[in-house]
């Protein structure tokens, strides 16, 4: 699969290339879409890295149609295709959570749309726990704000996988945190405002804010090793 290369349902346009996945923009059935790949690592036998590829895919799929029957908007899943390794999913339109953070930090936001978002995040947080579904990359590049809703939708699940562990939910919540404090310290704590909204929508959030208490600790004590 390449660049702008003609496939059955549309052209293909590179958005973004990571470490296991490419992003394309296309169209499906006359929608916009967009096509996640999983490429192949050379380094490993050919037959395991099939395995391991489809076992990601799916994983992903299966984690994706979890989170939106949980409650969680997520970009609706069109397609998978095990010999490509690709998803098709919906192309939602919208900035980024990243960027309606940072633009608050350089120009200013509503401060009636920031404590939407953050209402949003932590009740969408609070039902995929509660559903057993870690989503295992959680960022503000990873959340997505619907145009003309305001509406959150979370992408991205390429690392999510199902646990009840208060540990895992706490790790969870905790990187999270970390990326708050690195990129949008100008925008308060909003973490406060995640969490509060998190107590509401979680009916187990007592045993997973415990640990999160556990895991900051943990955090603290690495980088100050570091």
């Amino acid at each position: 699969m390449e660049n702008k290369q003609d496939v059955r349902h549309g052209s293909l346009i590179l958005l973004k290339q990571g470490a296991e996945a490419r992003v394309f923009e296309s169209t499906f059935m006359g929608k916009r879409s967009i096509v996640k790949e999983r490429f192949s690592k050379k380094y490993r036998h050919p037959s395991l890295d099939s395995k391991l590829t489809l076992r990601r895919s799916n994983a992903e799929a299966r984690c994706m149609t979890k989170a939106r029957r949980l409650g969680v908007f997520t970009p609706v899943l069109y397609a998978v295709d095990t010999t490509l390794h690709t998803l098709t999913l919906e192309y939602v339109e919208g900035p980024s959570v990243k960027d309606v953070f940072l633009d608050y930090g350089l120009h200013g936001v509503v401060v009636e749309r920031m404590d939407d978002i953050a209402i949003q995040i932590g009740n969408a947080l609070g039902k995929l726990h509660d559903g057993g579904l870690i989503h295992g990359d959680l960022t503000t590049s990873n959340m997505l704000i619907r145009s003309g809703t305001n509406q959150l939708v979370l992408i991205d699940f390429g690392l999510s996988f199902t646990s009840t562990l208060p540990e895992d939910k706490a790790v969870d919540l905790y990187v999270l945190e970390r990326a708050l404090l690195s990129l949008h310290s100008s925008c308060g704590n909003v973490m406060d405002q995640i969490l509060a909204a998190y107590r509401k929508s979680s009916k187990q959030w007592c045993s997973t804010l415990n640990k999160l208490a556990q895991v900051r600790q943990r955090g603290r004590k690495r980088t100050m090793v570091g």
